[in-house]
């Protein structure tokens, strides 16, 4: 079987299952399979795949009929123009944390940042890579997803500069910061079963629901960061597409100033800062 009509057949059998974007998943999984980048495909459509290729990819294509997500069967993602190691310890990311990362780079670069609920490590990261005067602290209740966030600071050369501690939010965190910042669990638990099968059944649920409305997190973080917030140190979280309001409320009623809601690429609400006073 050629690239071209494997790739054919692939995307024809992910549409059928009713997968969006079957095609960009069918190239990137045929890529995996034969270890090439995704543009040799292109280069060499009538190239032949020999049987153990084949079988590969039909094990890549199976699990993504079952509703795995591409990122989680290849183990990694693209985030922030670099790529991440993701396990299943660990949420998968998504585009939008993009806006935190925009939101963080907006204001002047911190000498200190925390990142609470760090994940792989991805916002704790990418801020660095940015930000090469600055230090960070990120925590996680994990200890497996602390190990991820390890492998992806030490890949991208800023594990000299990243310090991980197992803690519930601020439980075992000392000192103050400049910048905290935070995508917590934020859905609601009756929520989760309306979640796509490639979130609900392959993201870790801690790292989705706190449980109940999906806001305690929220106070949690806003109660904890003044007294680890320098003055005029700001405060950045993401939030649920409808949760705008309620969480900018919550921050108010915390103490915090200049409280903005920011929306994502789809102008949906994304992320809530604040300034301490």
């Amino acid at each position: 079987m050629t690239i071209a009509t494997a790739l054919a057949r692939a995307t024809e059998r992910l549409e059928a299952a009713g997968i969006v974007a079957a095609g960009h998943d069918a190239r990137i999984l045929l890529a995996e399979a034969l270890r090439v980048e995704r543009m040799r495909l292109a280069l060499e459509p009538e190239r032949n795949l020999s049987g153990a290729e084949q079988a590969m990819f039909d094990v890549l294509v199976a699990r993504r009929l079952a509703r795995e997500p591409v990122s989680r069967i290849v183990g990694r993602r693209l985030f922030w123009d670099r790529m991440f190691t993701i396990t299943a310890d660990v949420l998968d990311p998504r585009p939008e944390t993009e806006v935190l990362i925009t939101t963080a780079l907006e204001g002047a670069a911190p000498e200190r940042f925390l990142d609470l609920g760090t994940g792989s490590g991805i916002i704790a990261v990418s801020l660095l890579a940015e930000w090469p005067g600055a230090s960070a602290v990120a925590t996680d209740l994990s200890p497996s997803a602390l190990k991820v966030a390890r492998a992806n600071a030490e890949a991208h050369g800023v594990a000299d500069r990243l310090t991980l501690l197992e803690s519930d939010w601020f439980a075992a965190v000392d000192g103050r910061f400049d910048l905290i910042v935070s995508n917590p669990p934020y859905i609601a638990a009756k929520e989760l079963a309306l979640l796509a099968p490639e979130v609900r059944d392959h993201d870790p649920a801690m790292a989705l629901t706190p449980g109940g409305d999906g806001f305690s997190a929220y106070h949690a973080i806003t109660e904890g960061a003044a007294e680890h917030l320098t003055p005029g140190g700001r405060l950045i979280v993401e939030i649920g597409a409808r949760q705008g309001n309620k969480v900018a409320a919550i921050f108010k009623r915390a103490g915090f100033e200049r409280v903005r809601v920011r929306q994502d690429f789809d102008r949906r609400d994304r992320v809530v800062s604040g300034i301490r006073p």
